[in-house]
């Protein structure tokens, strides 16, 4: 009775002490890094969109729905591809898989919190030799048990080491989360890149198809002229020869042509031999951008979030190699039946169970345990520095297509200007050539003039429309904030990422 008491007063003190124990967690409470941010989205001119080299705290929110940015460019064709890009482009379907790994990982790691039972049927049979030495007469037989146990066992989480592996699970599923993200929104804005390089291509075969025909009449008005006896065989050649330098011009273009229809038939899931779009001219306009966008809006770059996550993430590994240093408490039990025959295996007297707990301290193991601190915690490092870095990469790409928005719509309007002045100067000189006042040389150099800011003009348009793309894509896809998603029974929302409360 009295040991009865004394094992009752031992457990109940085990139990205290683990009690007592069990809501500790070591290592560094998480703070998010802070991270350059400025009022460059304030209401201003853009000129005043210039990042001020202030660091405070921030706070990624990509998961603000997106939706179909690609349609304020207004064209159902790319609507279409961008469309069939998100149904079968395989990057995205990595992207993808890895993140349902990473969140199955959470379930993984989760799993330390329960204890883990086992059971398993143990027959043996055993049967002594005849020919033992016994100093009696002894007659061996073959003698047999059943064993049916049942195993208990349980890692204590005293130090918070499993909740801690839990949390950086979660983590990295949202960083894998943002990952597939990052990838939608870069393949996304890849493919209206391509369209819009293949559009002012066309644009482009459509200008030089057209200065064929003008050159071509105006070969003829040489050659008639020759005929006449009004101009020399010179001015023939000369047109011949601005006409066929044309002509290689208009056909080079097919090359650049076909390798972005076969770009855009990749990033589609289709092979490019199966794959064709028909010539459209680029009509596109740049979209409106507006000077008020919120500076939150930046942080919907899921990147960002990502490089975030992983510090997060860094920051919980430093915790676990700190519990290494503490005393590990398990908890085991065992219960079962033991008979030697089947009859006797489920009876009372055959039930059997032991209790225990075990307490295991690391005294020396060669600067191991150091060596993980200190491999952690550079880690820890190299993730602020690349969440801050991208951070910084985050607003440089802004600013520059701002930057471009801004001097190409003055470009281009300075381009429609000498446009209009090389058209001016080569109808000139085709009056006085006709006219017999002028010479031929100066109606080739008038056609030199007019097609090289004709092709230029194209170009500048092609440049707005991917400048305007590509602040799309400095931004996070989309122009307005929307509330985060609620979380699931899970702890995560399915295919989006939410920060977890620190």
């Amino acid at each position: 009775m009295h040991s009865a008491h004394r094992f009752r007063d031992r457990w109940s003190f085990a139990g205290a002490v683990v009690l007592l124990l069990a809501g500790c967690t070591v290592g560094p409470k998480y703070v998010t890094p802070s991270t350059p941010m400025s009022n460059m989205f304030k209401e201003a001119t853009p000129a005043d969109y210039r990042i001020a080299g202030v660091w405070r705290p921030a706070r990624p929110s990509d998961t603000a729905r997106r939706g179909k940015w690609w349609q304020i460019l207004g064209d159902p064709e790319l609507d279409r591809l961008e469309d069939e890009l998100t149904a079968a482009n395989q990057n995205l379907v990595i992207a993808d898989a890895n993140f349902r790994q990473a969140r199955a990982m959470i379930g993984f790691q989760r799993a330390g919190e329960f204890p883990t039972i086992s059971t398993g049927v143990d027959p043996s049979f055993l049967k002594e030799s005849g020919s033992q030495p016994y100093f009696n007469d002894f007659h061996p037989t073959p003698t047999g048990e059943l064993v049916l146990p049942f195993d208990l066992s349980y890692e204590i989480d005293v130090w918070g080491k499993v909740h801690r592996q839990v949390s950086a699970a979660r983590e990295e599923a949202q960083a894998s989360a943002a990952d597939l993200e990052t990838v939608s929104l870069s393949l996304h804005a890849e493919l209206a890149l391509d369209y819009i390089e293949l559009r002012s291509a066309d644009a482009q075969q459509k200008l030089l198809d057209d200065t064929v025909k003008a050159y071509t009449d105006a070969l003829r008005v040489t050659k008639d002229r020759l005929a006449g006896g009004f101009a020399p065989a010179s001015d023939v050649a000369q047109a011949e020869t601005q006409l066929d330098t044309t002509r290689v011009q208009a056909t080079d273009i097919g090359v650049m042509r076909a390798q972005f229809e076969h770009a855009i038939a990749v990033l589609i899931g289709e092979p490019p031999a199966a794959f064709s779009l028909p010539p459209v001219p680029l009509a596109l306009q740049p979209p409106p951008i507006g000077v008020g966008i919120p500076s939150d809006l930046l942080q919907q770059r899921p990147d960002i979030a990502a490089a975030e996550r992983r510090v997060a993430e860094a920051n919980n590994e430093i915790g676990i190699a700190k519990a290494a240093y503490y005393p590990t408490v398990d908890l085991n039990s065992m219960i079962g039946f033991e008979g030697t025959t089947g009859a006797s295996w489920f009876a009372w007297p055959s039930l059997f169970w032991a209790v225990g707990t075990s307490l295991a301290q690391p005294l020396f193991d060669g600067g191991r345990l150091q060596a993980q601190s200190r491999e952690v915690q550079a880690a820890y490092d190299a993730a602020v520095a690349s969440y801050r870095q991208t951070t910084l990469t985050a607003f440089q790409q802004v600013e520059d297509n701002l930057a471009a928005l801004r001097i190409l719509e003055r470009e281009a309007q300075q381009q429609r200007e000498a446009v209009t002045a090389a058209e001016n100067s080569l109808r000139i000189m085709n009056n006085l050539y006709t006219g017999g006042s002028g010479t031929y040389l100066q109606v080739i150099t008038a056609q030199e003039f007019a097609l090289a800011n004709q092709r230029n003009d194209v170009d500048i348009h092609r440049r707005r429309i991917e400048a305007s793309i590509s602040l799309i894509k400095a931004l996070g896809g989309d122009w307005n904030v929307a509330s985060l998603p609620a979380l699931d029974e899970h702890g995560l929302p399915e295919g989006a990422i939410v920060p977890l409360a620190q």
